[in-house]
């Protein structure tokens, strides 16, 4: 129909009213087809990693704390894909910090979504530009954490343990403990709590990051610490607790208990 339209300068509508009773032979339906797939794949690879009009966002370049919290946070309790960012937890004060942080730096607001199964709530942002930002960052932040200041690596491993992390107390057993499935990471985490003089250890069955004793735990509570606003899981079949208590309240106790 457009080579017809091209040659004879009508309007589409014109045209299609003395084709549309053609029946097309089942050869040229294929042709057609085949034009419309490579047309469409031809869009697509133009406006990959953009945007669509109207949707432009300013990203910032330099390390804002605001901005590695939201991409430590992407990291662990969330995921970064090909088209969006998504972060998951049960706490709803992390979800607020992380949707409001998403709205200063990049003014977007998230979808939002709530398992009421297993009490998780998910917030996620589909944007392709957005998207392949984090992935960047992300990766850069990883290979390079280790170069900055004190400051941001207290911001990195608050959001690590905040996400991964618990203070386990059973009888005389007072640790804290942060969960990983990969162990460099693990390893990463580490070497960034000996910059504070904390020693840890790793349980590489469990995929664990342990710290123990009492002057290592001051250290942690001191330096890093577990944010305002986070609390444990009282529903678990494993929970001690059977209450929701903050994880910092939970740490304070622990060493407040040492004789």
């Amino acid at each position: 129909m457009n080579e017809i339209i091209n040659a004879t300068n009508l309007p589409k509508t014109t045209v299609f009213s003395y084709i549309n009773d053609i029946i097309l032979s089942p050869e040229i339906k294929i042709l057609v087809r085949q034009n419309q797939i490579r047309k469409t794949i031809t869009r697509n690879n133009a406006r990959k990693g953009k945007c669509w009009t109207g949707r432009k966002i300013t990203f910032p370049q330099e390390w804002s704390d605001g901005l590695l919290f939201l991409t430590v946070h992407f990291i662990f309790d969330g995921t970064i894909s090909y088209r969006s960012c998504v972060y998951q937890n049960r706490s709803e004060t992390l979800i607020s910090e992380v949707e409001d942080s998403m709205n200063e730096i990049f003014g977007l607001t998230p979808y939002r979504y709530f398992f009421q199964d297993t009490g998780v709530h998910r917030i996620a942002f589909y944007n392709v530009e957005l998207a392949s930002y984090f992935k960047d960052k992300a990766l850069w932040l990883m290979a390079n954490i280790n170069n900055l200041s004190i400051s941001k690596k207290r911001i990195f491993l608050q959001a690590f343990f905040d996400d991964e992390g618990c203070a386990h107390w059973r009888k005389n057993k007072r640790i804290v403990r942060g969960f990983q499935k990969n162990l460099k990471i693990l390893d990463l985490v580490k070497r960034l709590l000996e910059d504070f003089n904390i020693k840890t250890t790793i349980d590489k069955k469990y995929k664990e990051i342990i710290i123990g004793r009492k002057e290592n735990l001051i250290k942690f509570q001191k330096e890093i610490n577990f944010s305002p606003g986070i609390f444990i899981n009282p529903d678990r079949k494993n929970s001690i607790w059977k209450q929701k208590l903050e994880k910092r309240y939970i740490l304070s106790e622990m060493i407040n208990s040492y004789q």
